[in-house]
């Protein structure tokens, strides 16, 4: 049987403490990941317009007149076609404006529009941006914004999205409505 030398042996020793150490990190972050991707944090607004279903979605896909009246979204292009991407110039509260390239996932008429967004290679920085439409009594509409976001940044960034990106959902609910019901 061959011994060890005491040197050997300690090197030995330190290696599988590092190993255990990185071992550990890695879980930890794993599980982080995972834990970020499973619980969403959601911005929520809703708005009920005197207008039907039909009317809010014709002036939420007229897309080239967002210029005209959109604070939040200020430019989109491209198909409104489920699978397709569209362009979009986003400007938050503080002017800053931000421009991404969305898959659409859903395009229903008169009922959804919905797309997610993700900063490469994903799982870093998601959003599924949703308007959904539900038609009330007396040919009135509840229009449905909302986005959740997942991936390992959204923790660190919670604050600004609840107080730059939701401030401009409640402003684009209130120009659509008012759009839409001709004010």
């Amino acid at each position: 049987m061959k011994l060890e030398s005491p040197k050997k042996s300690r090197k030995i020793k330190k290696s599988r403490k590092v190993l255990t150490v990185v071992a550990a990190v890695v879980v930890l972050l794993a599980g982080y990941t995972t834990y970020t991707i499973a619980r969403p944090f959601v911005l929520h607004t809703e708005i009920d317009i005197d207008a039907s279903p039909e009317q809010v979605w014709k002036v939420l896909t007229d897309r080239q007149a967002y210029p005209e009246w959109n604070p939040f979204i200020i430019s989109s292009t491209g198909e409104l076609i489920k699978g397709a991407k569209i362009t979009n110039v986003l400007r938050d509260t503080k002017g800053a404006e931000t421009k991404f390239t969305p898959t659409l996932l859903a395009v229903e008429p008169n009922k959804e529009l919905r797309w997610i967004g993700k900063v490469p290679p994903g799982g870093i920085f998601d959003g599924e941006h949703s308007y959904r439409l539900e038609a009330l009594p007396n040919g009135r509409t509840r229009l449905i914004q909302e986005e959740k976001f997942r991936g390992v940044a959204i923790p660190f960034t919670r604050s600004m999205l609840n107080n730059t990106i939701k401030p401009q959902f409640v402003a684009m609910n209130h120009a659509l409505a008012a759009r839409a019901t001709g004010y």
